[in-house]
């Protein structure tokens, strides 16, 4: 390989190498890798809190968004030294070596492994059944779009405050809306139980649009609030991960207004955010809108 396919960045005295930095991820636009780079060192001060002490699963696509991509819960062969991982048994007893990506240099070689995005659990490698959050993640079936979705994410909310909770919502980046309650001291069953409680009601309370059934027959044209996300051994995408679409977009945090904004308007559009904007979104709003979701002092489930 010659120099020119390669380059290397020097962060916080770590050298990263990274291979074909032109080559085109999201060819649409002709994002590429190095673009990719730019955007995730741009957010990494808000990212990196929800990535850190949490074991990531990395969705690969190194040809790009239109070739051949996979989610890889190994790290990688050839992975630096430097990168820290730990060791886990699946529930089918397979030994897992899992990436941590707690610092920007550890971002920045994901990026060049081709990783478009990262799906972290919910709970911390030293409490592995303390989710930090109780979520819903609300994923519309064809017809049903993300305007459906975020209709449903305020019913949610309104499930999730008269319960005491505080919730939080973020795009998925692709068509769905998840929402997040902020919990201390909960387990993954408490959180499940829950879950799974508010979406008997919303299924309960509009049927024909609202689905808590998982296969898909049951659920085409309605939103599927799926509560099983609430497990020990279930990822999801990171606040500021790009997806794998077909342009670059973000799982962005949101405010309720946004929300309900888009919803009166029935305009997608002001739900779908674009690398640019959410570096500017960033600065609009001083920082990360999910940072609540870290906080020390949230609400206990009783």
């Amino acid at each position: 390989m010659s120099d020119d396919d390669r380059e290397t960045i020097e962060i916080d005295g770590r050298a990263v190498t990274i291979t074909k930095p032109s080559r085109v991820l999201w060819p649409s636009i002709g994002w590429t890798k190095r673009d990719l780079i730019v955007y995730l060192r741009a957010v990494a001060p808000a990212m990196l809190p929800h990535l850190r002490g949490r074991a990531v699963t990395l969705a690969r696509f190194p040809e790009g968004v239109d070739a051949r991509g996979w989610y890889q819960t190994n790290a990688p062969r050839g992975a630096p030294a430097w990168l820290r991982t730990v060791s886990l048994i699946s529930p089918a007893g397979k030994a897992l070596t899992m990436c941590l990506v707690e610092d920007e240099a550890s971002l920045v070689w994901a990026a060049g492994q081709g990783t478009l995005e990262l799906h972290a659990y919910l709970a911390p490698i030293d409490r592995p059944d303390a989710p930090h959050a109780l979520v819903i993640d609300l994923d519309p079936r064809a017809p049903a779009g993300l305007i459906d979705a975020a209709r449903v994410a305020l019913d949610a909310r309104a499930k999730l405050e008269a319960r005491g909770l505080r919730a939080l919502a973020k795009t998925s980046g692709a068509k769905g809306v998840h929402v997040f309650a902020p919990v201390s001291g909960a387990t993954y069953a408490e959180t499940k139980a829950i879950a799974r409680e508010i979406a008997k009601e919303l299924t309960a309370a509009d049927p024909s649009r609202i689905t808590d059934r998982m296969a898909k027959a049951a659920g085409a044209g309605k939103v599927l609030v799926d509560w099983g996300q609430n497990d020990a051994w279930k990822s999801i995408v990171v606040p500021y991960s790009p997806r794998a679409t077909v342009v670059p977009l973000v799982s962005t945090p949101v405010t309720w207004d946004e929300v309900e904004l888009a919803v009166r308007a029935s305009a997608p559009s002001g739900l779908r955010f674009a690398p640019d904007v959410v570096i500017a979104r960033l600065a609009q709003h001083g920082g990360d809108l999910f940072a609540p979701v870290l906080g020390e002092r949230h609400a206990r489930l009783s």
